[in-house]
This record gives C-alpha cells, structure tokens and sequence, in this order.
C-alpha cells in the first residue's frame, strides 16, 4: 500500500490492553511496535506486539476519521470488531508483512 492509510488494533499476549493506530504504512509501524523501538510508548510499557484487526483506506483522512470513532468504541465492541474479522485472535503480522 503506497498511499492512503491504515487503522489497525494491536493487543497484549492476554487480550487485556488494546491500542488503537492509524498509518500510512502499517508493515513498518507494526514492526516499530513488535521491536519496541520507543522503549517508552504505550504498546513497549504493556507488552502490546500482537496485530489483531486492520482497515485500509483510500486516504489517510479517512483512516483518521475512523481510528476516532474505534477509539470510542467500548471493550465489548472492540471484541465484536476484532472478532468479525479474526475470530481466532490470530497474529496478522505475517498477512501484512507481504503488502
């Protein structure tokens, strides 16, 4: 994906944080999570480096748009989100590596 803009959620080995983002490209901003390349972020302090839903979008303002209205959602609604789309909690690392 060359342009547009991505808005993934990314969670902890147990399933108990979340973190939502937004990017312009999501392979390389996964991998800053998983190496923990800002040792003082919110996804390196609670051990967040599993990727579990992503949405692509024609452009970055969209993504934004839609990363705010995620944010909002309730756990419960995160779950059913996530689940809608991997309903294994799957690692979707691999899937996005190859974009």
């Amino acid at each position: 994906m060359i342009k547009g803009g991505t808005i993934y959620i990314m969670t902890n080995q147990h399933h108990s944080v979340f973190y939502t983002g937004v990017t312009s490209n999501l392979p390389s901003r996964v991998q800053e999570h998983r190496t923990r390349q800002f040792p003082n972020s919110f996804t390196a302090r609670y051990n967040i480096n599993k990727l579990v839903y992503f949405e692509a979008f024609h452009s970055i303002e969209e993504a934004i748009s839609r990363e705010k209205q995620v944010k909002d959602y309730r756990r419960e609604k995160k779950f059913r989100l996530i689940e809608s789309m991997n309903p294994q909690w799957n690692d979707l690392f691999d899937e996005v590596m190859n974009w």
